[in-house]
């Protein structure tokens, strides 16, 4: 499988667990957990595709994995950086497991991603 096709994939996946994670890290979100899950699987299928062209373009697996958890923690910053009604935000419960999600697709496409040259006969 190429690097952006699995990064999509395993974005994508890592979202939902992502977006999971409200229910434990902040309970008092549990009456919109169905929206936050939403938008943490399109948060991860964006980071996904990024950090898979990355890898495609980069064969690095330090590079790769740095570049991972940038992208993770500069679209949770996006999302964590808007408040609540009340004024509040929830830097920590979104910016972690956002930066974690990076981690994980960084590190896989790099090892796990197929090799996107061909061969010329």
């Amino acid at each position: 499988m190429n690097k952006p096709v699995l990064g999509l994939l395993l974005g994508g996946a890592l979202g939902i667990f992502d977006g999971l994670s409200a229910m434990v890290s902040a309970p008092e979100t549990r009456p919109e957990i169905v929206g936050i899950v939403i938008g943490s699987t399109f948060k991860g299928l964006v980071a996904g595709i990024l950090i898979g062209w990355f890898a495609k373009k980069v064969n690095s697996l330090p590079l790769g994995i740095v570049f991972g958890l940038f992208i993770g923690l500069l679209l949770a910053f996006f999302i964590a950086a808007m408040p609540q009604p009340d004024g509040t935000h929830y830097w920590w419960e979104i910016m972690l497991p956002g930066g974690i999600v990076g981690l994980i697709v960084g590190y896989a496409t790099q090892r796990y991603g197929g090799r996107t040259d061909t061969a010329s006969a």
